[in-house]
């Protein structure tokens, strides 16, 4: 690594050509992913394509960490025709490469419900919210793209989709979802579609989300209003999940009322 590339080049090809093991061959493949030079990019890609086993995938991972946008093209066509461990590989190389597009063409185009569940997760974990919002006009909202709207932080779609009772299911999942979000104003979002709702499912839902969002003064703001007992009974038991400091304080007082 320290050698000028021209000399570093061909001393890697003959480690990769020889009788080494496989783990110095890994080694010898990081090398080739931090040469600056296109030669490099074409022996990783090379390896990429007739290489087997796990040097095969640890090549389309070291095209990742090269970042070279010729070699990041030439995965696509590995992806479409490799196994799962090829295509997980190539996945996670266009997330190392920062590669938000390649990744998207992958979940608008798969056929494979498994392939575009992983793809969009990417797309959440690499932030991408424009092309997430763009599936759901391409693809049709679901289960896994709420999940990436959360994983995003993407408070605005998720607030929108909370909203939308359509789909109840789908509705109570995106609720759920801002909680992950967090943040005041998902707070007080969470806050607001219990008070407004009256659909029990949807109330549920916003309580999950105050729970996921650690909101435990949302929850014992709603207690303090309340005079349904059963009602204060369920914001009573969320509180004691959250472990809220004022919840034995509220349990004595609530026992006093017994007497």
């Amino acid at each position: 690594m320290s050698a000028p590339p021209e000399r570093a080049l061909p001393i890697v090809e003959k480690v990769l050509a020889g009788n080494n093991s496989d783990e110095v061959k890994e080694r010898a493949l990081f090398v080739l992913s931090q040469i600056d030079l296109p030669a490099a990019q074409t022996i990783l890609l090379d390896a990429a394509r007739q290489g087997s086993g796990d040097l095969r995938l640890e090549a389309i991972r070291m095209i990742g960490i090269g970042g070279e946008s010729a070699a990041l093209a030439g995965l696509i066509d590995l992806y479409n025709s490799g196994d799962a461990d090829v295509r997980e590989a190539v996945l996670e190389a266009y997330l190392i490469a920062g590669d938000v597009q390649s990744v998207y063409q992958i979940a608008l185009n798969t056929d494979n419900a498994d392939d575009y569940e992983e793809a969009v997760d990417i797309l959440g974990a690499m932030d991408a919210r424009d092309q997430l919002r763009e599936l759901r006009t391409a693809r049709g909202m679901s289960e896994t793209l709420i999940d990436a709207y959360a994983i995003s932080g993407d408070a605005e779609m998720l607030r929108e989709l909370s909203m939308d009772a359509s789909d109840p299911e789908l509705q109570g999942q995106a609720i759920e979802a801002l909680g992950i979000v967090g943040g005041a104003e998902v707070n007080q979002t969470l806050l607001d579609i219990y008070r407004t709702t009256e659909v029990p499912d949807v109330r549920e839902a916003a309580l999950d989300g105050m729970l996921i969002a650690d909101y435990d003064e949302g929850i014992l703001e709603l207690y303090r209003a309340s005079d349904n007992p059963a009602e204060k009974k369920e914001l009573l038991e969320y509180l004691v999940m959250m472990d809220s400091e004022e919840v034995w304080d509220l349990i004595d007082s609530a026992l006093d009322a017994q007497r």
